[in-house]
């Protein structure tokens, strides 16, 4: 208590035996976080036009497994719910509602081998830029080393058209306004869990509910497209409801119990495996190139989270 938040460069910070401080469990919730978060992209990807009704489905099925657990979280609790904790729910789950339908306009016109890595990749940059702008939180060498690292695989994956330039623009520009929302919803719910003390799952839940809340006028209108969905295509809503909590809660159990500047490079796996599966299991075009590429902006985010 009294304790001053870390941020997202405090790793340098850490002594050498909190470094060392790594358990099996650690390293297996990551791995495994790392395969679930690539796996409902993947399904997102299969999914195809679903747009509005195909995010509203996974996020209301998600919400029914997140908020029994924040609602136990608030139980055992010593604190009681605040009002001012559903204010900030709510604004990181704006935040939320622009992440998944941009992602998913971006699956339906582009391939995963781009949008995907240009997604995750561009998010941590740009939370890098907006920690040190609105939190002033300061970067070392290794930061601005990343952020380099990042745009150099930006560029590699943005030029590797397959013979459909257009088309590839179009998803790269998806994939990076979905960064931006990926950004600003890292920062939010970094800021709210450690200096407004807003417990996560209280966030994830809260945030998941608006969400769900803010998307039910539009599956209403299109109600028949809802359950056309649903009918053709619910393995893939079953899949993102399920695993997008179950990487999320993973991740956040793994940062109590091993240091975040290993946790947050290491779910970053997850952009290497969805690109493995756009090459073997969708046969999208110049797989080497957008693996390299990939495996850049990898090494990009990993000096991010350690400078």
């Amino acid at each position: 208590m009294g304790e001053k938040p870390r941020g997202p460069w405090s790793a340098c910070a850490r002594t050498p035996r909190e470094r060392a401080r790594v358990s099996p469990l650690a390293i297996i919730l990551i791995t495994v976080a790392a395969f679930a978060h690539a796996g409902w992209n993947v399904a997102a990807k299969r999914s195809g036009e679903g747009g509005v009704g195909f995010v509203w489905l996974c996020l209301a099925l998600s919400a029914v497994l997140v908020l029994p657990v924040a609602g136990v979280t608030l139980a055992v609790g010593e604190q009681g719910l605040k009002f001012q904790w559903l204010l900030v729910s709510a604004v990181g789950g704006l935040f939320q509602v622009g992440y998944f339908l941009l992602l998913q306009r971006g699956y339906a016109v582009g391939d995963l081998s781009v949008v995907y890595p240009l997604a995750r990749g561009s998010g941590p940059l740009l939370s890098v830029v907006l920690a040190v702008v609105v939190l002033r939180e300061r970067a070392g060498v290794w930061g601005f080393v990343g952020l380099g690292v990042v745009v150099a695989g930006v560029v590699v994956i943005g030029t590797a058209t397959g013979g459909k330039a257009t088309r590839v623009r179009v998803s790269v520009g998806y994939a990076l306004a979905t960064g931006v929302f990926i950004a600003g919803y890292t920062v939010w719910d970094a800021n709210a869990v450690t200096r407004l003390g807003v417990p996560p799952m209280v966030e994830f839940g809260g945030g998941t509910l608006v969400e769900v809340l803010i998307l039910a006028p539009f599956a209403l209108v299109g109600r028949a497209k809802v359950v056309e969905i649903w009918r053709s295509r619910r393995g893939s809503v079953l899949t993102v409801a399920v695993l997008s909590p179950l990487a999320y809660g993973l991740v956040l159990y793994a940062m109590r119990i091993a240091p975040v500047a290993l946790v947050a490079p290491a779910r970053e796996l997850s952009i290497v495996l969805g690109s493995v599966v756009a090459w073997r299991w969708f046969h999208e075009p110049e797989p080497v190139r957008r693996l390299t590429g990939a495996a850049i902006v990898l090494v990009g985010v990993v000096a991010l989270a350690v400078g």
